[in-house]
């Protein structure tokens, strides 16, 4: 199993899968999409792979490989993963076909020309798609900083065009969302290669695994230098994330989209900014992170109750999920940088389970496109009485974004505020007004589109159909076992956080009440 580059192919499938497309002809887009599909469900099997013989107790980055690329600047190709990668690889990889599923039918909101031509939806579409998840996967595995520096700007390109020529709404619009979307990335992708120049000026190297640690490149570097570097990886992560007040490229962008790419944009993409802050930020320049705590701490909690604020002020439900992901990028922020393990694993597994609830929130939404052909909340009312199954699939994937208790975003949650108030109670106790406000614009957004009396313009509406339960269901299972069940995850990931809080010499608060120990001395006493 060593021997076989794993990663390599699960990187290289959908590329390979992308190129085929390409060279089909513009009229068979119904075999490309099939294609499309072939691909991307044999990446789903190369990652089934790696996962199910990955060692959470083993080596920190394991299927690693490590070739020179350009050797005269000391760059490799190298790549590894350890937990935190894996389940982000895992949810890139099951979200992709999820998305090619709900888009098969191409009636989930893009949108003709002013001109009144219509894009190919088919062909081209699916081949960004793939595109698209061969950048997510490598820059979820990359172990050389300027390997994940080229993933990380390389992303844009296929998102740009996703967005500006097959989005949905108005083609100026869309077009000036792409735009934002691009500059605000590009701007921090500046900041970030400045960073990453100056990490191989003062390390030496650009693989990861050299830099980090007590005796990594950069253990011995000057504290102004290393907030400097800090600070141009953490802007371009924030950016990405994305946290107040650089996000306001987001509902913009996610407002413009087609449901599909809002969830590779917001379940996948933005991860890389709360995963770069993990990997890169406090194990490389961990002095700087520490230094920079409480600053981040109070702008997650402003993401949370502003992000939140906003979402309940949305008539449009695409921009109001949108806005609800900022308000749960402040939570994982603040489960970073409170410097605990139990904030820690809550944030990275906030990451998976965010992707699954925001993810089939707007594949739902899709589906409401599909049949109105609008996102307006006051457009609609009375759907649970018509469709039950997409009403169901709604109210399950809203009360998973609220965090309710039996659905996987809870466990998240809940360690987030465990990690918090270890760390210090008041940004936890600040940060529960965020579950609050998450339940007003969840329920009431529920309550506008799903219950009251039906309009009668709807009463010729089906119900969700075979593809779209294919597409939305393992969603929802997944939201409900591992809400239930997140034990395989937290054992991925705990490692890999213990790891982490150990590279940064940084422990655990003591507890403000040993209860146990105090017992137990007691019981010894008598």
């Amino acid at each position: 199993m060593t021997t076989i580059p794993w990663l390599t192919l699960a990187i290289a499938a959908p590329a390979v899968g992308a190129l085929v497309v390409a060279m089909l002809p513009r009229e068979q887009a119904a075999l490309a999409k099939r294609i499309a599909l072939g691909f991307t469900l044999a990446t789903l099997a190369v990652v089934a792979v790696i996962a199910v013989n990955f060692d959470p107790n083993g080596p920190r980055l394991q299927f690693a490989q490590e070739h020179p690329w350009i050797e005269r600047f000391g760059v490799h190709y190298a790549v590894g993963v350890d937990g935190i990668s894996l389940v982000l690889i895992a949810l890139s990889a099951v979200l992709v076909p999820l998305v090619m599923v709900a888009s098969w039918s191409g009636r989930d909101g893009a949108s003709a020309d002013s001109d009144g031509s219509t894009p190919d939806q088919g062909k081209a579409y699916f081949g960004l798609i793939l595109i698209l998840e061969a950048m997510m996967i490598g820059v979820f595995a990359a172990a050389d900083v300027f390997l994940f520096y080229v993933f990380f700007e390389a992303m844009l390109i296929p998102v740009y065009f996703m967005i500006g020529r097959y989005g949905r709404g108005d083609a100026g619009e869309r077009r000036r969302a792409a735009l934002k979307f691009l500059l605000y990335s590009l701007f921090g992708g500046l900041l970030m290669l400045v960073a990453v120049i100056g990490v191989y000026v003062y390390g030496g190297t650009f693989l990861w695994s050299e830099l980090v640690g007590a005796d990594g490149a950069l253990s011995d570097l000057d504290s102004t230098v290393g907030i400097w570097l800090f600070l141009g990886f953490f802007v371009a992560f924030a950016i990405k994330a994305p946290m107040w007040p650089v996000h306001t490229w987001l509902p913009a962008a996610a407002g413009s989209s087609r449901p599909g790419t809002a969830v590779l944009l917001v379940g996948v993409l933005d991860k890389v900014g709360t995963y770069g802050m993990l990997r890169y930020c406090l194990e490389m320049f961990p002095a700087a992170a520490q230094w920079f705590v409480w600053p981040v701490v109070v702008l997650s909690l402003i993401s949370i109750i502003y992000g939140a604020l906003l979402a309940i002020a949305q008539t449009d439900m695409m921009r109001l999920i949108a806005f609800t992901s900022v308000s749960h990028f402040g939570f994982i922020t603040l489960g970073i940088f409170v410097m605990t393990t139990q904030g820690q694993s809550g944030a990275a597994l906030y990451m998976v389970n965010h992707g699954l609830a925001t993810g089939a929130l707007f594949l739902v939404v899709g589906f409401l496109i599909a049949r109105n052909n609008s996102a307006s909340i006051t457009d609609y009312a009375g759907v649970q009485r018509i469709a039950p199954l997409l009403a169901g699939s709604f109210l399950v994937a809203g009360l998973s974004s609220l965090s309710l208790p039996g659905l996987s975003p809870f466990v998240s949650e809940f360690l987030v505020f465990l990690g918090a108030y270890a760390f210090h109670p008041v940004p936890a106790i600040i940060a529960v007004i965020g579950i609050v406000l998450a339940a007003i614009y969840i329920l009431w957004m529920y309550q506008r589109t799903m219950t009251g009396a039906t309009p009668d313009r709807f009463r010729g509406w089906a119900d969700l159909s075979g593809r779209e339960l294919w597409a939305v269901g393992p969603l929802v299972a997944l939201l409900v076992v591992f809400g239930v069940y997140p034990k395989p995850l937290l054992d991925t990931i705990n490692p890999a956080v213990e790891q982490t809080m150990d590279q940064m010499d940084v422990s655990d608060p003591a507890p403000a009440f040993p209860a146990a120990q105090s017992g137990s001395e007691e019981g010894e006493a008598e």
